[in-house]
């Protein structure tokens, strides 16, 4: 291989501008539009890697912040990457700690050069800025990583947005020129510009005059209108080149995938399943059923009648209802496991469905069901 990642288009949506992809790496190769599961600690919460793999996962996330703090990533580059450290031969995305970085509130302070912060786990001191956010993701090894950005609140003023992004860009600029690894870890650029058409225009001219392997869509899902996420996906994916993947960041409810596909977004994340099995609720073909409830207590049915994981094959939702209300670890990893089945099925499907002409045939029948709409 050439470069360290390579997209294709199989197909584009006659009736919208969801496109079906393929992407290769240098583990692995998967079609798109692809869910990827949240693995901020180097692991998708409560799941091993054989799990994964029996449920379809391709690529999974990992949090570069996080694993700096904790282990450290030169423990992970010891280990041998990140792939040896978790056991995993698949790929790998690394988001580039910014926003969680910018998450840290009044324990952050933003400069040029990068962002001081104090860790969320024991108040020590930190600095990181494009440069270390790269080095860092090179030690941990990642298919792709990310280029360190800010992630501005909403709702914020047009000044600050215009400041924001042209940092941002002048950090992308930074942190793709400190890749020690171009051949083997792909690299994205991350376009902002809040909710202001001119700044998303200018934000993701910017980052593709660089040149960048994908482009990532930030600064959405951060408490704006839905509606006005999807105002700004219409018009921001059609500043991205064709021949380059276009990713999503934060997003995994089944309406927002399916707006996000149907925009010709390709790469999806979000810890949405994971967290709401943790609380008991699991994602089903009807919608959300909240298993923790007493109107489970005696229903010996599965999870989801229409589902074949292996935990709707065979465990009921009276006995996952006593697994939860007990504090059983296993009965997080059980949801878990169904829900994340469900989310790469679903995509499976919107691919298929794609490559059949009838997306917006499936989202109606999808959207029956699941909303009741």
């Amino acid at each position: 291989m050439n470069k360290p990642l390579k997209f294709e288009v199989i197909k584009k949506c006659s009736q919208t501008k969801a496109r079906l992809g393929k992407i290769k790496t240098l583990h692995n190769e998967f079609e798109t539009p692809v869910f990827m599961p949240v693995g901020t600690n180097a692991t998708v919460k409560s799941m091993n890697e054989k799990e994964l793999k029996e449920i379809g996962a391709n690529i999974i996330l990992s949090n570069t912040y996080h694993l700096h703090l904790r282990p450290g990533d030169e423990i992970v580059k010891k280990a041998g990457g990140l792939h040896e450290f978790m056991h995993w031969d698949r790929s790998i995305l690394t988001d580039s700690g910014g926003f969680q970085v910018f998450s840290l509130g009044d324990l952050r302070k933003i400069k040029e050069e990068g962002v001081y912060f104090s860790s969320h786990l024991d108040g020590s001191k930190h600095f990181m800025g494009p440069e270390e956010s790269i080095a860092v993701q090179n030690n941990l090894g990642s298919d792709i990583m990310m280029s360190f950005d800010e992630c501005a609140p909403y709702p914020a003023t047009y000044e600050y947005i215009r400041d924001s992004y042209k940092r941002t860009s002048r950090w992308a600029k930074r942190g793709k020129d400190a890749n020690k690894n171009p051949e083997t870890q792909a690299l994205f650029g991350i376009i902002q510009g809040g909710m202001f058409e001119d700044l998303r225009y200018e934000s993701a001219n910017e980052l593709v005059e660089m040149d960048f392997d994908g482009y990532s869509i930030g600064g959405l899902s951060v408490g704006e209108p839905k509606e006005l996420m999807y105002e700004v996906l219409d018009y921001t994916v059609d500043i991205i080149p064709s021949e380059k993947p276009r990713y999503l960041m934060g997003v995994g409810s089944p309406d927002d995938l399916f707006e996000g596909v149907i925009r010709g977004v390709d790469m999806f994340d979000c810890v949405l399943p994971t967290r709401i099995a943790r609380n008991g609720t699991a994602m089903t073909s009807n919608g959300k059923v909240v298993v923790r409830n007493a109107t489970y207590a005696e229903d010996f049915t599965p999870l989801d009648h229409e589902c074949d994981c292996y935990v709707c094959k065979n465990y009921s939702r009276a006995y996952i209802r006593h697994l939860v209300k007990a504090n059983e670890i296993l009965g997080a990893r059980l949801i878990t496991y169904h829900n994340l089945y469900f989310l790469l099925r679903m995509m499976e499907k919107i691919r298929q469905s794609i490559r059949d002409g009838r997306l917006l045939e499936y989202k109606k029948e999808f959207f029956a069901k699941y909303y009741g709409v």
